[in-house]
């Protein structure tokens, strides 16, 4: 075995190394031979990890099975074992409006756990990574920079909704068309793969792609291409290049390429989302991150890709648009363009021959979809530490800045009874808490409520505010992630009904009209509203969870 193998198996060769000269040095290796392996191959031959999220309840994920296959043969070409295993991969959008929502955004931290421990238990060298929706991109890099060995993620990509297939298809946003029949198939999945809209699932993909992760364009190609193929076993090959040469997570995932990430994230007009997960990413990354980094980058950086919920097109359109490579073009003046990539190649040569091919996806710099980025943060004394806000997706200027009297609930299915009722009347701030990382416990999605504040006629003029959190498919003016939340103190406990909220989006700005003495008195007798709560994955949450202005991370101290 020569000096080079052996550093190619640094990690899986402990399996024996202890060992060796003992009688039990014959119990691994005969489980090991029992999943079809000869000896020769597993003292000479390094063990590569296929992390792959692949299930058959989530149409973003049904596809990464067919990939795997891919990414097996390149890694064999490259001289490794591939050795596939699954994780947890929930889809949203069964859980949207029920109970399950609670169990979506833990199950990030799960997912990375659940791979940091296979990984870490069978000793793999590398791994090559197959994720394609919300909280499952973000689990993987998490697990990545955990892990520090050398990885490739692969984005399973985009699908197309039903309305690509109808003879007048005008993009994919709900807003393009009068019928209902049109607006429905603007959201059903046609195909495999994540979501078409700037959603969170197809936000992260992006993001895994700037951070430098993934093959060039393995964001944007859409699920169901012979591309997308392609680039799965090209990844099994890069992921060999990288063992051969030792380039880890760490090396990809830096504090420049982090920077990267918020450029591309205020471009591109990213789902709220971003705003838990790039916190929790650079947590991992031992970086502490200031959640008000959205707001500079939002204003050096416009909205500049023209997709759903904040624009017209599809993630597709992105692709065929020239993908995340054009988009890196259009703004390289805002860069860090040596920033290594899994293609040992800088963002700058990655780049450098990209064209953009339609101006319409991609706009121009002095043309954009917004005149910033698309998620900023709101501070004041409604909410001390942060709120979220997709400015590029509220829809109307003139509730940019609002204010009007609070409408107060205690969860989402009180308002949402209450908005049946005609009960919410339209100039009111509907006030949605307890619905925070503890508070709910998991801050789930509050798409119910949005959805039919949305399509209501009677609701023209209003605002939601919620310490919970939103699809990134959500549309009007929507603040979420109000922190502290409710559960722990924030002063959102406290609002009355009737209270006036003044929001101030161009300013940066959630106050409530209420003096500091006032807040302080009405907390005097405050008690959280406590939900029965019986999950056992819940309450560990709920004792772990920190903050979601800290992108709602656990910590054990």
């Amino acid at each position: 075995m020569s000096d080079k193998e052996i550093d190619l198996k640094k990690r899986s060769k402990e399996i024996f190394e202890v060992i060796k000269n003992t009688t039990f040095y014959y119990a691994p290796r005969g489980i090991i031979m029992g999943v079809g392996l000869e000896e020769k191959e597993i003292h000479s031959k390094p063990f590569i990890g296929i992390v792959n999220t692949w299930n058959e309840i989530n149409p973003g994920h049904m596809h990464l099975r067919q990939l795997a296959e891919a990414v097996k043969l390149g890694i064999a070409e490259g001289g490794g074992i591939p050795l596939e295993f699954n994780t947890v991969a929930p889809c949203d959008g069964w859980a949207n409006a029920n109970i399950g929502m609670r169990f979506i955004l833990p199950q990030r931290d799960i997912i990375a756990d659940s791979i940091e421990a296979m990984v870490e238990a069978h000793r793999l060298d590398a791994i090559v990574t197959l994720s394609s929706c919300d909280k499952i991109n973000p689990g993987v890099l998490m697990a990545a920079i955990r892990l520090d060995i050398p990885t490739v993620c692969v984005p399973g990509g985009p699908n197309l909704f039903e309305v690509a297939f109808t003879p007048g298809y005008k993009g994919v946003d709900v807003k393009n068309y009068d019928d209902f029949q049109s607006k429905t198939m603007c959201i059903s999945c046609a195909t495999a793969g994540a979501c078409e809209f700037m959603g969170t699932a197809n936000t992260t993909q992006c993001l895994m792609e700037a951070f430098g992760m993934t093959l060039p364009n393995a964001a944007t190609t859409p699920a169901f291409t012979r591309m997308k193929y392609v680039i799965a076993k090209n990844s099994g090959r890069r992921v060999m290049e990288l063992l051969k040469k030792g380039i880890t997570a760490s090396q990809i995932m830096t504090e420049k390429s982090l920077e990267n990430v918020m450029t591309i994230d205020a471009a591109i007009g990213g789902s709220t989302n971003a705003a838990l997960h790039i916190p929790a990413i650079a947590y991992e990354m031992e970086i502490d991150f200031d959640i008000e980094l959205f707001n500079e980058y939002s204003k050096k950086v416009p909205m500049i890709v023209n997709t759903s919920p904040s624009g017209e097109y599809g993630v597709v359109d992105l692709y065929n648009a020239g993908g995340i490579p054009a988009v890196m073009n259009r703004i390289k003046d805002h860069l860090n363009l040596d920033c290594m990539t899994v293609s040992e190649k800088p963002i700058g040569k990655l780049i450098r021959r990209v064209k953009i091919m339609d101006d319409r996806v991609i706009r121009p710099l002095d043309n954009p979809v917004f005149p910033e980025g698309g998620t900023v943060i709101l501070i004041g004394n409604l909410a001390p530490e942060c709120a979220v806000v997709k400015q590029s997706a509220v829809g109307r200027k003139d509730l940019l800045k609002f204010e009007g009297p609070a409408k107060v609930f205690n969860s989402e299915k009180d308002a949402l009874i209450a908005l049946s009722k005609h009960e919410i009347k339209n100039g009111d701030v509907v006030v949605a808490r307890y619905e925070g990382p503890k508070g709910g416990p998991g801050m789930p999605e509050l798409v119910a409520l949005t959805s039919n504040l949305m399509i209501r006629q009677d609701m023209t003029d209003y605002v939601l505010i919620t310490d919970g959190r939103f699809s990134g498919a959500s549309q009007g003016p929507c603040i979420g992630h109000v922190s502290p939340e409710a559960y722990v103190g924030g002063p959102i406990a406290i609002v009355q009904e009737g209270d006036i909220i003044k929001i101030d989006i161009p300013n940066k700005s959630l106050n409530i009209d209420l003096s500091e003495e006032e807040i302080k008195r009405r907390f005097e007798n405050w008690k959280p509203y406590e939900r029965d709560i019986k999950s056992k994955t819940l309450l560990k949450y709920r004792a772990l969870v920190t903050s979601a202005a800290k992108g709602a991370i656990l910590k054990f101290d």
